[in-house]
């Protein structure tokens, strides 16, 4: 059986998540070497599978790689527990989120690698990712606003600057490592972050 027949005997129902993970897979390996210089030519060949199998799914490069920044950002929030929802509880799971996606080996090969690829997906317009950690974050915010922790304000708009204050930091903590050892970044971006919720 050939490749492009194998691809197309996929189930739709079950097998195209499968699929689809494992080229965002072989999209992650090879991003996490070459950065955003990646063709999808080389993803296709690295999951086994036929280039029209993939342009059947992302149009273009950048398409593909704004659903690999959805799912890694995504599922890095879904492993990173929180230990209470109180503001400073909420603050430590922030910072936590910051360091996984700061060291995560492919965003930060991402971050910099391709300016204007990345900068599609974290400066010129809210991406699927971000748009769900401020709906999440907004739901928590105004739940901590309740207990008296978090200072009032409407709850997305807080979500909005807490997404920029920590995004920021994120992406520029390579320009002032030297200034901010880890203790210190983290310390440091907690402190900015509780002192912008603290009622």
């Amino acid at each position: 059986m050939s490749m492009r027949n194998a691809d197309a005997t996929t189930s739709p129902r079950t097998g195209d998540r499968s699929l689809d993970d494992r080229i965002l897979d072989a999209a992650a390996e090879l991003v996490a070497v070459l950065g955003g210089r990646v063709q999808l030519t080389e993803i296709a060949r690295r999951a086994g599978v036929s280039r029209p199998t993939v342009y059947r799914r992302w149009p273009d490069v950048r398409a593909l790689v704004g659903s690999l920044l959805t799912r890694e950002i995504l599922d890095t929030v879904a492993r990173t527990p929180r230990a209470s929802d109180d503001r400073e509880g909420l603050v430590r799971w922030i910072v936590e989120i910051a360091v996984q996606m700061r060291d995560h080996r492919v965003l930060g090969a991402l971050f910099q690698g391709d300016a204007d690829l990345i900068s599609e997906y974290v400066v010129q317009r809210l991406g699927t990712s971000q748009r769900d950690l401020i709906d999440q974050l907004s739901g928590l915010l105004a739940a901590a606003q309740q207990d008296g922790t978090v200072r009032a304000g409407e709850p997305l708009e807080l979500s909005a600057m807490v997404l920029l204050i920590t995004q920021s930091t994120v992406q520029s903590h390579r320009m002032v490592a030297e200034l901010l050892p880890e203790t210190a970044w983290r310390r440091e971006l907690a402190i900015a972050l509780n002192g912008y919720l603290k009622p």
